[in-house]
C-alpha cells in the first residue's frame, strides 16, 4: 500500500482579516497523481504555494500542518525550504513562457539548477542536463542545449521546466495548470509525459487544474475545492462515475458531451470572493438542492458518504 508523501492537515490561511482556506485536509500518496480541481479563485494555487512556502507577504497560515515525508514544513527555516524546493519538491508553474530567464540558454539554466542542488562538476551537470532533455523528448539536443527560451515553443518550454524537476530527482511535483495556453495536441503530450514520469519514477504529482476532462484521463485521485473548502474527495473512477457533492455534479454537468452539447447546463452565479460573508454552506446561493433551513445555518463537514468517498453536503 502506498504511503502518504504529503499531508496537509487542517490548514487555515488568511489575507489580513479575510480567510482564504478553511481547514483544508489533503493526503497525497507516493507514486500517484492527485488532482485538486475547482473554478478559478477557489484556493487551489494558494494551497499548493502553502506547501512550497511561496506565499505572498500578506498571506498568513494561522493553524494547520504541512507534513512532507514525516516532517512539518511550517517549522522549516527559509534556508531549509530553499534546499527542499527544486530538490525534493519541484514546481511546474502556470506560465512556462515567463518561467525561464530569457538571457541564458536553456542548457545553462538546466546546469545551474542541477549544480544548485548537488555537488557536481560542470561536465557532470552538462551530461545530466542532456540526459533529462532526452527524457522529456526534446529533439536535436546538441543544438537545442544552446538555444535561448524565445527559440522554443510553449510546449517545449514546458518540457524544459519538467526536465528541471527530473534533473534534481524531485519526489513530489506540483503541476499548477501545466497545460495552460497550450493547444490540445501539446496538452496531451505534456500530460502523457507527466504520466510516464509518475509511472517510471514513482513520482507523486499534485495536479492543480480546472479542466475536468483532462483530470478524468490522468488523475488517480480527485479533491474538489470551493471557496477555500475541500467539498469532495475520492478516487478518480468513483468521482467521475458518481459525484456526490452538488458543486461537483454542477461542474461535470457543464462539460460538453455528445448528449449535452446542444443543451449545456451552467452553474448560476459566481464563486464568492474572500471578503464575502456567507452563512452556512458557501455553495448554497448557487445550489439547486439548497434547503434554506439547513444550508444557510449549518457549516457542512467532509464526511465519508460511501466507501472512501467523502463529501461535504448537508442535504445530498
Amino acid at each position: 500500500m502506498n504511503k502518504n508523501i504529503l499531508e496537509i492537515k487542517n490548514l487555515n490561511l488568511y489575507f489580513g482579516k479575510y480567510q482564504a482556506l478553511y481547514d483544508v485536509n489533503l493526503a497525497l500518496k507516493q507514486g500517484i497523481m492527485h488532482a485538486l480541481v475547482g473554478e478559478s479563485g477557489c484556493g487551489k494555487t494558494i494551497t499548493a504555494m502553502s506547501v512550497m512556502r511561496l506565499l505572498p507577504k500578506s498571506a498568513v497560515i494561522k493553524t494547520g500542518e504541512v507534513i512532507f515525508r514525516g516532517e512539518n514544513l511550517l517549522f522549516y527555516t527559509e534556508k531549509q525550504m530553499r534546499k527542499l524546493r527544486g530538490n525534493e519538491i519541484a514546481l511546474i508553474p502556470q506560465d512556462p513562457m515567463t518561467s525561464l530567464n530569457p538571457l541564458y540558454t536553456v542548457g545553462n539554466q538546466l546546469m545551474e539548477s542541477i549544480k544548485a542542488h548537488s555537488s557536481v562538476s560542470d561536465n557532470q551537470a552538462k551530461r545530466k542536463a542532456k540526459e533529462v532533455m532526452d527524457l522529456v523528448k526534446i529533439p536535436d539536443i546538441e543544438c537545442k542545449f544552446n538555444n535561448y527560451p524565445h527559440e522554443f515553443s510553449g510546449g517545449m518550454k514546458q518540457r524544459i521546466i519538467i526536465a528541471m524537476a527530473l534533473a534534481t530527482d524531485a519526489k513530489l511535483i506540483i503541476a499548477d495548470e501545466p497545460t495552460t495556453a497550450l493547444d490540445v495536441t501539446i496538452q496531451k503530450q505534456i500530460m502523457d509525459l507527466l504520466d510516464e514520469i509518475k509511472k517510471e519514477y514513482k513520482t507523486s504529482i499534485l495536479l492543480i487544474s480546472h479542466d475536468l476532462a483532462l483530470v478524468s484521463n490522468y488523475a488517480d485521485y480527485v479533491s474538489v475545492m470551493y471557496a477555500g473548502h475541500i467539498v469532495e474527495e475520492s478516487d478518480s473512477d468513483k468521482f467521475f462515475r458518481n459525484p456526490l457533492h452538488p458543486y461537483s455534479c454542477a461542474l461535470l454537468n457543464s462539460l460538453p458531451t455528445k448528449q449535452t452539447f446542444l443543451n449545456l447546463k451552467t452553474i448560476t452565479g459566481a464563486p464568492p470572493s474572500i471578503q464575502e460573508k456567507i452563512a452556512g454552506c458557501k455553495f448554497h446561493p448557487r445550489c439547486e438542492f439548497c434547503k434554506e433551513e439547513v444550508c444557510t445555518t449549518k457549516d457542512p463537514v467532509l464526511r465519508e458518504k460511501e466507501y472512501k468517498h467523502f463529501s461535504a453536503c448537508l442535504v445530498k
